[in-house]
């Protein structure tokens, strides 16, 4: 059996559960764009992660995000990875 560092923490958990997010926009000075973030709430808050997004990111991670059931977060690469899908399928 594998030796696993101990104690097991919330620290020591590199890939979550997409549980709620939530996209909000900030505006820029007057005459410059905008930010747009999206705040990713994971394992049911157990953690938390804020990305800033560009336009084009943040419209093609809506569409994803909306017709995907499953979404898990990799923290420590900071990845997105999009549905699961069961070997052999």
């Amino acid at each position: 059996m594998p030796e696993v560092p101990q104690p097991v923490t919330d620290n020591s958990v590199k890939v979550r559960q997409l549980s709620h997010y939530q996209f909000s926009w900030i505006a820029g000075e007057p005459g410059k764009p905008g930010t747009y973030t999206l705040q990713l709430v994971l394992d049911q808050g157990a953690w938390e992660e804020i990305l800033t997004l560009d336009p084009d990111d943040a419209d093609n991670l809506q569409d994803l995000l909306t017709n995907t059931e499953t979404v898990h977060y990799d923290i420590e690469r900071r990845v997105l990875m999009f549905g699961v899908t069961k070997a052999g399928s």
